[in-house]
């Protein structure tokens, strides 16, 4: 397909200007062609998304930051995928509304705005009528989530820091702050909040109302940066505090790219990639939080006192980390696959 956006691309705030319909690619590494690696019933979502039989997730290929500690990398970075028509994403979203998803939650798409908005376009006139969520880095252009305006029901915003030099190091997006602050501040116009009446029952077994409309900004805390986070829960409570659900996150796992499996070297990281990853994680301690600082998350919480608020536990397990090249990339009790970039539909 071509789409008049990626011609002298400017669908992200990369700004690469590469004419990806003829098949140039940018940051992202990414041609005009959609391509998508796994799409699941995800039990681990926050409950207001999850609910009671979990979000229907779609995991796109590419993307447009490229994080050092990316937990997706083998998908975000290394171009593992299959390409799909926007025919092809539409019977994905029915199928997966069809095996009971709460919600279509389509994951890192911001490199494929144009493309993923005819997807959905074409489903909904295909009867898709459960909430579609935009789960994104938020490093988005107002122009490239205007797309999305009635397509999309609930967004799913990351703030992974408001600090530009950290922003530069981990992946050299020194205006991301910037963006990411015009981006969310759209999101929270576009999207009210809204929950079903009833509750429903989450795979854990707590009681929730899910979520039919707004926005749900997530913070992963990384190790050692606990200003960073202050920095970020600051903005927060002054832009965004009773009009969005606010998700603190406390699970940042050191990654290993060498773990994939794949045979094709193609998917595997090359020595320079490494060094590169290397330099940035530098930028800070490279571990799993700890105690203390979980104790400091806690305080943190209780001192800014937001209206809406999930945070995790603290956790040492790293099962959940997920590898593509598995047709169930997660493990059983966190997703029910229903399609893989190598083996199609799950029947």
């Amino acid at each position: 397909m071509n789409y008049s956006q990626y011609e002298n691309c400017k669908v992200c705030p990369r700004y690469c200007g590469v004419n990806r319909n003829l098949s140039k690619t940018g940051f992202c590494k990414e041609t005009s062609d959609l391509r998508v690696a796994s799409s699941c019933l995800h039990l681990g979502e926050e409950p207001p998304i999850t609910g009671e039989h979990g979000s229907g997730t779609i995991f796109i290929s590419g993307c447009n930051l490229h994080c050092a500690f990316c937990q997706n990398y083998q998908i975000s970075q290394k171009n593992m995928g299959s390409i799909v028509t926007p025919d092809d994403f539409a019977t994905m979203c029915i199928k997966l509304a069809d095996k009971g998803a709460e919600n279509i939650n389509i994951v890192t798409g911001s490199h494929a705005i144009p493309s993923i908005a005819d997807g959905l376009e074409k489903a909904k006139k295909r009867g898709l009528s459960i909430p579609v969520c935009w789960n994104t880095s938020s490093y988005e252009t107002i122009e490239s989530i205007n797309m999305l305006d009635g397509l999309v029901d609930i967004w799913l915003p990351d703030i992974k820091t408001l600090n530009p030099i950290m922003a530069d190091s981990v992946f050299a997006a020194p205006d991301y702050p910037k963006v990411v602050k015009k981006s969310i501040r759209r999101m929270l116009e576009l999207a009210p909040l809204v929950f079903e009446e009833k509750n429903s029952i989450t795979p854990a077994g707590a009681e929730t109302q899910k979520m039919l409309s707004g926005v749900i900004i997530r913070h992963l805390v990384l190790p050692g940066r606990l200003d960073d986070t202050r920095l970020v829960l600051d903005w927060l409570k002054k832009h965004a505090d009773t009009k969005a659900c606010i998700s603190l996150m406390s699970q940042y796992t050191p990654v290993k790219p060498e773990r994939t499996k794949e045979s094709d070297a193609s998917y595997a990281f090359t020595k320079a990639e490494l060094e590169r990853n290397s330099t940035a994680l530098a930028s800070f301690q490279n571990r799993l939080i700890n105690k203390t600082e979980f104790s400091e998350i806690i305080n943190l919480i209780h001192t800014y006192d937001f209206n809406y608020l999930f945070y995790q536990e603290l956790e040492e397990n790293t099962e959940w980390l997920p590898d593509f090249t598995k047709s169930q990339p997660f493990s059983n009790n966190l997703a029910k696959p229903v399609w893989h970039w190598k083996t199609g539909f799950n029947v």
